[in-house]
């Protein structure tokens, strides 16, 4: 006579049942929108009580507020890191040909901040790009009558902002760019992004080239580069 012997539900921590339910809430909120974003429908994900998720969310804004932020933070985190490195993929992205930048050494280059850039702009297209686009255009709209999410979008656009700004800025140290303001080209490219995020529904395959390439244009313009030197 045979006996089963019934699983255990694994207790997890606090901070690992937090980070489970944000997690959850996120991946929600990038595939069907932040309005789906509910105590009861986490809870079904998790397969845990509301009341659970109620425990570390007792409000249904708080939640979703968390939610937008883990998505954006996590696909700035992606388009554009705080410190790349020196890795191997840099080579193919613009300012990885051997020569010095900005009078760096050689094995600078693949630190160079035309080399991040081009990857930037290399990396906003696509689905996983069109649905980013698609949560701050939801985000913004709902946060005209909700203050948590609205401070959360406020807080991501100046890291988006101050993110970027530093970049242009550190290029414009090693003489890769030229600008006199970095933060302003920032800002004009941002929102190039955003116009171009705003039809994220057609799809880049449906623009033209030339509309497609409008953030990549206007860098290039803005940053005193040669046409085509942050990518096609």
């Amino acid at each position: 006579m045979s006996s089963s012997v019934p699983s255990k539900r694994i207790r997890k921590s606090p901070a690992a049942r937090r980070a489970e339910i944000v997690a959850c809430a996120a991946s929600i909120a990038l595939s069907e929108g932040l309005e789906c974003v509910t105590l009861r429908r986490i809870g079904e994900e998790l397969d845990v009580r509301p009341g659970l998720v109620s425990h570390y969310f007792p409000s249904a804004e708080e939640l979703v507020a968390e939610a937008f932020g883990n998505a954006a933070t996590g696909e700035l985190d992606a388009l554009l890191p705080e410190e790349d490195g020196d890795g191997g993929d840099n080579g193919d992205a613009g300012g990885g040909r051997g020569e010095d930048v900005g009078g760096g050494r050689a094995g600078d280059v693949a630190t160079a901040a035309s080399a991040r850039l081009s990857r930037f702009f290399a990396r906003t297209n696509g689905p996983a790009w069109d649905d980013i686009s698609r949560l701050w255009i939801n985000a913004r709209h709902l946060s005209r009558y909700r203050p948590a999410l609205r401070a959360r979008v406020v807080e991501q656009e100046a890291m988006w902002r101050g993110r970027l700004t530093a970049l242009l800025a550190d290029g414009a140290r090693r003489g890769e760019f030229r600008t006199a303001d970095p933060e302003v080209t920032a800002m004009q490219i941002l929102v190039v992004l955003d116009g171009l995020g705003a039809d994220a529904g057609a799809g880049s395959e449906d623009l033209p080239p030339a509309v497609t390439r409008m953030a990549v244009t206007l860098a290039e313009r803005e940053l005193g580069l040669p046409h085509g030197s942050l990518g096609p």
